[in-house]
């Protein structure tokens, strides 16, 4: 994205213009499935089972953003790592008087120590004589970030020009929320878990849904260049920490955000490490409530998991082959509208997962409980659980006009 106040060559802002029309139009499908109630229905017939793929993989399916960025400068990656495991995992039972101490903070701790000593290595000349790739992955001045960024910046609606609106960009861009919707829903899940929240209402989930489209509408408007979806390393971040204040997000804007933009990526690689791995984990914990003794569960658990990996991995391979997916047409809004689905590992194996699971005929009477829906009855209602309303009540009385029953 440009920086503000400069100046596009007409392609890119022409680009930018279609971008933002594409995103306002594709951001009333999330709008209208969430806040009519649509992806509610939905919900209401997954299960813990086809709970288990969808979570799982929208953590574990990031797996290419881990370990594989990390070795593009592996002695600032590898430490971080080390560290991390270190501060959050060891440090907590060998000094019990800062055990809250390090658990909540040994992402900052890390992240400040080897910081430091990749700038040591920066200002030491460590990578005088490197390529250019591995000077942008391990030096610390070469962003640019923290200077060019004011410390106040207000935006203003289409700063980029005004959007303009193409019917076939327009579906691409609305099968992209979509895939967004359902790996936004299993984060959405993963966090509820993680704080300790009850199973999330189908109404709340469907009502979070259509707050992201407001964000994707927003998003379209100002020309953020891309939409709003759930920050996955954030719902990690919760499981790590143990900590979800909202003023944690609302402080990190402006300077704040630049100093962590500019953290070389191998360090932040090495945070996904174990983010995204406890968002995947988050959804493996489901399987204590579905009977792994039966083989229909077995076989949606194993068919809709490998082929969430397998199916992907193929649309991926082809692309960075022959450089276009495997559905290579004339018209590049239809290319996107099937490539882009099932390059996505979630939303392969959750779509797969929640067809299987619900249209496979149950072989007797104990099929309910083998999927785990015995243990989801009880949160049926809205009011059952008094740490319903605690986590879902919207503020300032607003759930008069988006009731949660």
């Amino acid at each position: 994205m440009p920086l503000p106040g400069s100046r596009c060559p007409k392609e890119i802002q022409e680009d930018y213009e279609r971008n933002s029309g594409a995103m306002i139009v594709a951001s009333s499908l999330q709008i209208v499935i969430g806040f009519s109630g649509l992806w509610r229905n939905v919900t209401r017939f997954m299960s813990p089972l086809s709970t288990v793929p969808l979570v799982a993989l929208t953590g574990f399916g990031l797996y290419e953003l881990g370990f594989p960025l990390l070795t593009k400068c592996v002695e600032i990656g590898l430490p971080q790592l080390i560290l991390l495991v270190i501060f959050s995992q060891y440090l907590p039972h060998l000094m019990k008087g800062g055990r809250n101490v390090f658990d909540r903070f040994a992402v900052l701790f890390s992240v400040v120590i080897v910081w430091i000593y990749a700038h040591l290595l920066t200002v030491g000349g460590a990578y005088k004589n490197v390529s250019q790739a591995t000077q942008l992955s391990c030096r610390t001045d070469r962003a640019g970030i923290i200077s060019s960024a004011p410390w106040i910046r207000v935006p203003y609606p289409f700063q980029w020009g005004a959007p303009t609106f193409h019917a076939g960009e327009s579906f691409a861009m609305m099968t992209t929320s979509f895939v967004a919707l359902v790996e936004s829903t299993g984060a959405f899940i993963a966090v509820s878990r993680y704080a300790s929240a009850t199973p999330m209402p189908h109404s709340v989930l469907s009502r979070g849904v259509g707050w992201q489209g407001v964000g994707i509408l927003f998003s379209g408007i100002f020309g953020t260049g891309n939409g709003s979806s759930v920050s996955v390393e954030n719902g990690g971040l919760l499981g790590l920490t143990r900590v979800g204040s909202r003023r944690v997000i609302q402080i990190s804007a402006g300077k704040f955000g630049a100093v962590f933009a500019s953290i070389p990526a191998p360090i932040i690689a090495a945070l996904y490490c174990l983010l995204f791995a406890y968002v995947g984990v988050g959804g493996l914990g489901f399987l204590q409530f579905c009977n792994l003794n039966s083989f229909r569960t077995m076989f949606i658990l194993a068919f809709s998991i490998f082929m969430g990996l397998s199916i992907p991995q193929y649309f991926n391979e082809y692309l960075s082959v022959k450089g276009f997916g495997p559905v290579h047409t004339n018209a590049r809004w239809f290319n996107d509208m099937i490539n882009v689905p099932f390059s996505s590992e979630p939303f392969v194996a959750g779509v797969l997962a929640l067809i299987l699971d619900v249209t496979l005929p149950p072989k007797d009477n104990t099929t309910r409980k083998d999927r785990g829906m015995h243990w989801w009855d009880k949160f049926r209602s809205y009011k059952t659980d008094t740490r319903s309303e605690e986590f879902y009540s919207l503020p300032l009385n607003l759930n008069k006009f988006f009731p949660s029953v």
